[in-house]
């Protein structure tokens, strides 16, 4: 069985889920929310040049078809700042 993959709104790299960053639609109620929950999903890198670039293009409100609160950002960018202070450093 393959596994699942899923393409990056911001740089469209391939990948599988467990490499990206998922930002959901809930359905009915239309909210936007981070990980958890049924409905419309995006995924990103987790790399502040993607995040940067999707914001700036709005490229996830595209994929959602919904507006994303400037909240979602920030929590994105916490996010990402945080995996990359648990990363080991590379030699």
């Amino acid at each position: 069985m393959k596994p699942n993959t899923r393409r990056c709104v911001s740089c469209r790299q391939i990948a599988t889920k467990d490499n990206f960053l998922r930002i959901v639609r809930v359905y009915p109620s239309r909210q936007v929310q981070l990980d958890q929950g049924m409905g419309r999903s995006a995924y990103l890198c987790p790399k502040a040049s993607c995040l940067k670039e999707a914001r700036h293009k709005n490229r996830l409100s595209r994929a959602l078809k919904t507006p994303v609160p400037e909240s979602i950002y920030q929590l994105l960018s916490e996010r990402m700042t945080h995996s990359i202070l648990q990363q080991p450093p590379s030699e």
